[in-house]
């Protein structure tokens, strides 16, 4: 099967810079909506038959607007919110980024078993992530539309998929509503199709360059 991994449009944590990842968390900003309402269009010709979204709010609002237009329901999944922040939740400082980037990085080498400070292990993340996934399969869907986290998709991806190195996490940030796409299933494993850094809805109208918080960054530490 296909799946989409969507990242959720901006949200007003994304815009301050805040590790926010406590559920169900912020909604979307205007232009987190608008990001939201561009997707159905972008992604038109992927003949969507399943729209799943994590269980934070800024996930669902951002999947509303597909299942809309694909005449399917979003179909909460219990383990793919945001790796959780753990001591440094909701810190917006550089000291706390880098050490919650650190353990996504450590992660991405190999050492599952780092621990986010105050909060979960990489084995925690996957294992809590492919169960998840295993529902999607379980749906039937040949292309199914997963709506989640930066962080989230980054490391499950680099990790998951059999293409991408160690370090792609690394150096590839994920903007708000960006996609990555891989295709196989949990028993024979996951390759990657495309990486798109870009949001699908564009710039903010005021801001070229807008901010996506620091989960949907390069990993600098």
């Amino acid at each position: 099967m296909r799946l989409l991994l969507i990242r959720h449009g901006q949200t007003p944590a994304n815009v301050a810079g805040s590790l926010d990842t406590t559920l169900p968390g912020p909604g979307l900003t205007e232009l987190g909506q608008a990001q939201a309402d561009a997707i159905p269009e972008a992604l038109a010709g992927d003949d969507i038959g399943a729209v799943f979204a994590s269980r934070a709010l800024r996930a669902r609002e951002t999947a509303a607007p597909l299942a809309r237009a694909t005449g399917v329901p979003v179909l909460e999944l219990s383990g793919m919110h945001e790796i959780q922040a753990g001591d440094v939740e909701k810190r917006t400082d550089q000291d706390s980024i880098d050490a919650y980037l650190k353990a996504m990085w450590q992660w991405t080498h190999g050492d599952l078993e780092a621990r986010m400070p105050g909060g979960e292990t990489g084995v925690d993340v996957l294992a809590r992530v492919d169960a998840s996934l295993l529902e999607v399969e379980a749906a039937g869907a040949d292309v199914a539309a997963v709506v989640s986290h930066g962080a989230l998709i980054r490391v499950w991806t680099t990790i998951r998929a059999g293409n991408l190195g160690a370090a792609f996490a690394r150096n590839n940030m994920l903007g708000n509503t960006g996609v990555v796409v891989v295709e196989g299933n949990s028993t024979s494993g996951w390759v990657a199709l495309s990486w798109m850094g870009s949001p699908l809805g564009g710039p903010g109208v005021d801001d070229a360059d807008p901010y996506d918080g620091p989960t949907g960054h390069p990993l600098d530490a």
